[in-house]
């Protein structure tokens, strides 16, 4: 599948939602701190870039000073251009512990040329296995798009450059556990994982091309931050406002036909369509979707 089979009304939407973005972002020095990759992560620019890079030694990684519960979250993100294969670039919230809730983007490189995977995950209570995987109808390389996440007591909606591309739906009614009790960190992460990444673990990563490097840009997220005394900067009487509009929010009309759009012509893996892997019967959200 080629990057030139961009449709000029998703060109147009992808470059009104960065700049709508961009008006808005946060500052990376007062919103993240870096964990991990001993001087490969850096913050730029003032605070308004972070790039995080991968060589043969580690990889690197950082994490939100803030935990949330609940929130709609964009991070504008430029991946590793060129021979990229064995790279994984992580972009997730997460809880911690052994029953952890984690709403997940990660990135999959490939041979130069090739499409990135963009591969979706949803744990609740410590199980995930509700992979969904895609293509992108543009170049991830070549400039920033924006990722995003609203997580409300409905829904998680997984959205590109403000086209959602997945909804994991609240379905406690019927027995799936749903992320709701857990605040969660921000975290992101560039590393090795050519063992399975790449065609499989196939195509291994090419060391000679390094280092690889990702960029992060224009961090935005309208949540609810909770302190470590456990409180919500959602009051009862601040759900009530138009700026928390997001926490009622749900796909309209025209949103479900681009999800629709995107499902059909760039979903390359749906785990609620892989009855193999699930001889006893697939999850019961599946039916429910």
């Amino acid at each position: 599948m080629a990057y030139s089979s961009v449709t000029p009304l998703l060109q147009i939407v992808s470059i009104l939602i960065c700049s709508l973005v961009a008006t808005s972002a946060g500052n990376f020095y007062q919103d993240f701190d870096i964990t991990w990759g001993d001087g490969r992560a850096k913050i730029l620019n003032n605070g308004d870039l972070l790039t995080l890079s991968l060589d043969k030694i580690s990889g690197s990684g950082f994490q939100s000073k803030n935990q949330y519960l609940f929130g709609k979250i964009d991070m504008q993100l430029k991946l590793v251009p060129g021979n990229s294969a064995g790279t994984v670039t992580a972009y997730y919230l997460s809880s911690q512990g052994a029953t952890h809730d984690e709403i997940d983007f990660e990135f999959l490189g490939n041979l130069s040329g090739d499409p990135y995977i963009l591969h979706t995950n949803v744990f609740s209570q410590g199980k995930g296995n509700r992979e969904q995987q895609f293509y992108l109808w543009f170049d991830p390389t070549a400039d920033f798009h924006t990722y995003s996440i609203l997580w409300n007591p409905q829904s998680i909606i997984f959205s590109v450059d403000g086209t959602p591309i997945r909804q994991f739906k609240n379905s406690e009614s019927i027995g799936v556990p749903y992320p709701k009790n857990q605040p969660m960190r921000i975290y992101s992460s560039l590393w090795n994982a050519d063992d399975w990444a790449t065609r499989g673990g196939l195509v291994k990563t090419d060391w000679t091309k390094a280092p690889f490097t990702a960029s992060y840009r224009n961090f935005n997220a309208n949540a609810c931050v909770i302190s470590s005394s456990g409180a919500s900067s959602c009051t009862s009487s601040s759900k009530n406002g138009n700026s928390n509009a997001w926490l009622e929010e749900q796909l309209d009309s025209t949103s479900q036909e681009r999800l629709k759009w995107v499902q059909k012509n760039y979903m390359i893996y749906n785990y609620c369509s892989d009855s193999k892997r699930f001889p006893q019967g697939l999850p019961p959200e599946c039916a429910a979707a």
